[in-house]
């Protein structure tokens, strides 16, 4: 029985008991031949090396004590006609042990079936939890399933009033399966959870791993936060941290469990991603400067000789003489390419033969090219972008960039390396 006033406004409703494990309280209520609990997986902000919210899991045994897998307490319930049920069962044990769990402003996820909080009586149950708990829809963040998204525009349209009472969106799984960008517009998340598998693969391939970070600043570029699940290693960690994702989830930082996170673990281990990041960085640079500081130098003479009037056909041998020398080629004030690309490796005319409809560059206009803006931004000194896929023959390079007078106009003397990370 409640002891007093507030203990009555906040008692769970009729079937819950409350249960210990490791010393912690938390309900757990009897479902069939079921036991059912939570357990939370905390979610870490990477910039606050902290954890910033908390994901319901639901946790299951039979009548043996054996655990049984969520998805087929799931399975199960959707053959029995009460997957709507066992789906708010769910979600009410997770409100109930996350106001035990005390977090005072973190968030909790939660998973929740597409039309399932738009069914009435269940959409009812749930913000009379809400209130008799006192969370408030802010402290809420609702995961819509990416693999479970089917009739996109219905979704579209529940997920549009959740906002509007003030729930926060996360998109779940998103690069798995069937994933595309449409679901991203359409939905509009506030959050998009990278799935484990996307992780995996840039763990493993060199390829993948140069496209995650793009592809977080994709999202970022459309508004979204970015959070990495599934982070389990090491080197995931040091993946998750490096491609700039703003939280991440994942048995590295810590596991699931009916407690709050461990925040001096998990606060140590982003320090030492920080640090390890920053060294890298560091190391990087100093390495990339060695290897580039020869064709700077090259490009800088022939800069200095084509400024005395020799030709560029003439001006370029040094540079490209450099092992991975690709082409030089000689822009305008307005971003324009006078004449053909210069090449010396017996080699390039075969590669760019794939490319023939690119191949002739003269008149080509580089305008939009970052080494064309940043060069005529600070002219007589030479410009290093960034690596980035040239047009020529669709490989990786960096391009060298030099702003100088030739007679009275002002020109751009560009020089593009092949650039294979060491």
């Amino acid at each position: 029985m409640p002891t007093s006033m507030q203990d009555a406004a906040i008692a769970p409703p009729a079937g819950f008991e409350q249960d210990v494990v490791s010393g912690l309280r938390r309900y757990a209520l009897r479902h069939h031949d079921l036991t059912l609990t939570s357990v939370f997986q905390p979610v870490f902000s990477l910039a606050h090396m902290r954890a910033v919210g908390y994901e319901g899991l639901l946790r299951a045994h039979d009548a043996f004590d054996c655990p049984v897998p969520p998805l087929d307490v799931f399975g199960d319930a959707a053959r029995r006609g009460e997957l709507l049920h066992v789906d708010r069962l769910a979600l009410t044990l997770h409100l109930e042990n996350f106001k035990m769990l005390g977090a005072e402003r973190e968030w909790l996820f939660l998973n929740v079936h597409a039309g399932a909080l738009t069914d009435s009586y269940h959409a009812a149950a749930f913000a009379a939890s809400l209130s008799r708990l006192d969370l408030p829809p802010r402290r809420i963040v609702l995961e819509m399933q990416e693999a479970r998204i089917h009739d996109l525009d219905r979704i579209a349209d529940e997920v549009r009033i959740f906002r509007e009472q003030g729930f926060l969106i996360a998109l779940d799984d998103f690069g798995a399966g069937d994933s595309n960008l449409e679901r991203i517009w359409q939905l509009d998340p506030d959050i998009v959870k990278i799935d484990r598998m996307m992780l995996s693969h840039a763990a493993h391939r060199t390829q993948a791993a140069a496209i995650l970070p793009g592809f977080v600043s994709l999202l970022h570029e459309a508004g979204k936060l970015v959070l990495i699940e599934g982070v389990e290693t090491e080197h995931e960690a040091q993946l998750a941290f490096a491609c700039d994702a703003d939280f991440v989830q994942g048995f590295h930082f810590g596991r699931p469990g009916p407690g709050p996170a461990d925040s001096g673990y998990a606060a140590a281990r982003i320090g030492e991603l920080a640090e390890h990041h920053r060294s890298e960085s560091e190391a990087r640079e100093r390495r990339n400067a060695a290897r580039l500081a020869p064709y700077i130098r090259a490009l800088m003479r022939a800069g200095e000789r084509l400024a005395a009037g020799e030709p560029l056909e003439e001006v370029c041998w040094n540079f490209l003489a450099l092992d991975h020398a690709a082409r030089c080629f000689l822009l305008d004030a307005q971003g324009r390419q006078a004449g053909r690309n210069i090449v010396l490796r017996a080699d390039r005319p075969g590669n760019e033969a794939r490319f023939m409809p690119v191949a002739d560059a003269q008149g080509a206009n580089w305008v939009r090219r970052p080494y064309f803006r940043a060069a005529m931004e600070a002219p007589e000194r030479v410009q290093v972008t960034k690596p980035y896929l040239s047009i020529n023959e669709a490989l990786p390079c960096v391009t060298l960039s030099l702003a100088i007078r030739v007679g009275e106009q002002l020109r751009v003397l560009c020089g593009d390396i092949d650039w294979i990370e060491a």
